[in-house]
C-alpha cells in the first residue's frame, strides 16, 4: 500500500508502523509456541472486532487453518510471519488496511483516553510540517485556472493553516483542480476540512459504520472554515491514479457522489474502511478496520473497487485532459471573440503536448 510514511490518522495509518524504532533493528525470534499464540490472539481479535462479521469469521477461519496445516512452522522471524500473516488476511479479506505489525521495543497495554506524550506529538509535527503538511503546489495556471497538488492529509487540526493559506490563494480562480495522483491518504477530518471549503451551506457528506455497538456517526462539512471559501458555484475537478488511496479516495469519492467535482484519471486503490491498532503480544499488533464509511449517496463505499473515474484517462493525462474538459465547457458559454480565441489556442496548445500513455 502507497501510504504517507508516518501518520496517526483517523483512515489508513497504523502509529506502529510508523515508529523508526521498527526500522532497521535485529529481529526476534520466534518459537512454535510464539506462533501458536499469535495466531489465536490474532483470529480472536479479528473475529471480534472487524468491521464486517462474515468477512471476520472468513479471515479468523484462514488463519487457523493455515497454522494447522503447518504454513508458518518454518518461519522463525518475527517481521516474516508478521508479512505472511499480513498477506493471508489481504488475500482472504481484500482489504490492504489489514496487518500485523511487528515491533522490537514492548508495545504498552492500551490505555483509556491516554493523551500522547509529547515527544510523539513533536515527531509528528516536523514530519507534517517537513511536507508541508501535504501541499505541494499552489498554483494559477493560464486563464485563471486554479491548481492544487496534495500527496497527503495529514491532521485537520495540525494542517488547517496551511491548507487556508492554499484556497485562499485560489479563491478568485474560475475553475480549481485538486491533484490528488500521488496521495495515499491520511487524516478523514482533513479531507472533510477541504471539502468544505467546496460547499456554501451545511452538506452531509457520509457517516462512519462502527461494528462496535452497532452505531452510526454522521459526518458534516464545517459551518466555517479558515481563510476564503470556494464555494460550490465553480467547477472543481479531482485528478486520481491508481496509487490514491483510503482518504485522497474518500475525497474523490465522496464529491464526486454528491454530483460537486468532476473525477479525472485512473481507478484509485481500493480502501475504504477505517481502522487502528489493536495489541496482541508483547511485540506484535494488527491494524484492523472497526468501522466503515457509507456515502448517503450510494449507501456503500468504494472498498475493494476503488473509486472510478467520471473521465478516465492514464494518470499522466489527467490534468491535461482536467484543463481541455474545463476551457471546452468555457468555450461554448464565450461571446466574446478575443476571449473565444484565447480558449481556443490554449486547448490546441494542451492538445499537442498530449503524453504518450503505456497502459
Amino acid at each position: 500500500m502507497k501510504a504517507l510514511p508516518a501518520l496517526a490518522t483517523t483512515i489508513l495509518v497504523s502509529t506502529l508502523a510508523c515508529l523508526p524504532a521498527l526500522a532497521q533493528t535485529p529481529d526476534m525470534q520466534v518459537t512454535a509456541a510464539d506462533r501458536q499464540q499469535l495466531v489465536d490472539s490474532l483470529s480472536r481479535e479479528v473475529d471480534q472486532r472487524y468491521v464486517f462479521p462474515d468477512t471476520a469469521k472468513k479471515v479468523a477461519a484462514s488463519l487457523r487453518e493455515q497454522q494447522a496445516r503447518g504454513a508458518y512452522e518454518r518461519i522463525t522471524s518475527a517481521r516474516q510471519l508478521a508479512e505472511a500473516l499480513t498477506q493471508q488476511m489481504q488475500a482472504t479479506s481484500g482489504d490492504r488496511h489489514m496487518r500485523v505489525l511487528y515491533s522490537d521495543q514492548p508495545i504498552p497495554e492500551s490505555k483509556p483516553a491516554a493523551a500522547p506524550q509529547p515527544e510523539d506529538v513533536s515527531r509528528r509535527l516536523d514530519m507534517a510540517r517537513s511536507s508541508n503538511f501535504g501541499v505541494q503546489k499552489v498554483e494559477h495556471l493560464p486563464l485563471n485556472i486554479g491548481y492544487l497538488e496534495l500527496d497527503g492529509f495529514w491532521r485537520a487540526k495540525d494542517a488547517a493553516e496551511t491548507l487556508a493559506a492554499a484556497m485562499t490563494v485560489l479563491a478568485h480562480t474560475d475553475a480549481l483542480i485538486i491533484d490528488l495522483r500521488n496521495n495515499g491518504g491520511g487524516d478523514a477530518g482533513a479531507s472533510t476540512l477541504l471539502a468544505s471549503y467546496l460547499f456554501d451551506t451545511r452538506t452531509h457528506l457520509g457517516d462512519f459504520y462502527y461494528r462496535e455497538g452497532n452505531r452510526i456517526e454522521q459526518r458534516w462539512s464545517l459551518d466555517v472554515v479558515p481563510g476564503l471559501r470556494y464555494g460550490q458555484k465553480r467547477d472543481v475537478y479531482i485528478l486520481t491514479s491508481k496509487d490514491s488511496f483510503s482518504a485522497a479516495e474518500d475525497f474523490a469519492y465522496l464529491l464526486k457522489n454528491l454530483k460537486r467535482a468532476t473525477v479525472v484519471g485512473e481507478t484509485t486503490g481500493g480502501g475504504a474502511n477505517a481502522g487502528e491498532d489493536v495489541r496482541l503480544l508483547p511485540h506484535f499488533a494488527a491494524f484492523m478496520p472497526l468501522s466503515r464509511l457509507v456515502s448517503p449517496i450510494t449507501k456503500t463505499n468504494w472498498e475493494g473497487v476503488g473509486v472510478t473515474p467520471d473521465l478516465k484517462v492514464c494518470a499522466a493525462d489527467a490534468l491535461r485532459m482536467a484543463q481541455v474538459t474545463i476551457l471546452e465547457k468555457r468555450a461554448t458559454l464565450e461571446q466574446d471573440g478575443a476571449r473565444l480565441g484565447e480558449l481556443k489556442q490554449r486547448i490546441e496548445e494542451l492538445n499537442k503536448g498530449k503524453p504518450h500513455c503505456t497502459s
